[in-house]
């Protein structure tokens, strides 16, 4: 039996624009990919020049921000996958920063307790 393997090229990426809450990415293939900054903590906290403060890292397959130590992977935007990092780093990260946790760190950690009968409905999954 004769198995052949399909070899999928990722596009990388050409230009990046941090708004207040989506990340977006212009690939070599013509797509632009939007998803959420909640998907990366450390990103919602930057301040907006530490945002804009990006380079294009391994020629284009991922983003690097210095200001915050931030590593994003043009494959893991294009899968999905949101912020691997844990609870614990980042709430050591945050605290470094002296900033406190604002209420989407709270849901990304699980922590938040809304008050009422409101369902909360998070627009990105849960890890």
């Amino acid at each position: 039996m004769n198995i052949s393997a399909i070899e999928i090229e990722i596009p990388y990426a050409e230009d990046v624009k941090v708004a207040d809450d989506t990340l977006s990415v212009d690939l070599s293939d013509g797509r632009t990919i939007s998803v959420p900054i909640a998907w990366y903590p450390r990103l919602l906290h930057a301040a907006p020049k530490e945002r804009i403060n990006w380079r294009l890292i391994g020629k284009g397959h991922g983003i690097h921000w210095e200001d915050i130590d931030e590593d994003i992977s043009i494959e893991g935007l294009l899968a999905g996958k949101v912020s691997g990092e844990s609870p614990t780093s980042f709430k050591k990260w945050l605290k470094k920063r002296g900033g406190a946790p604002n209420r989407l760190e709270l849901i990304w950690n699980n922590q938040w307790q809304p008050i009422g009968t409101h369902s909360l409905q998070l627009p990105w999954p849960k890890h």
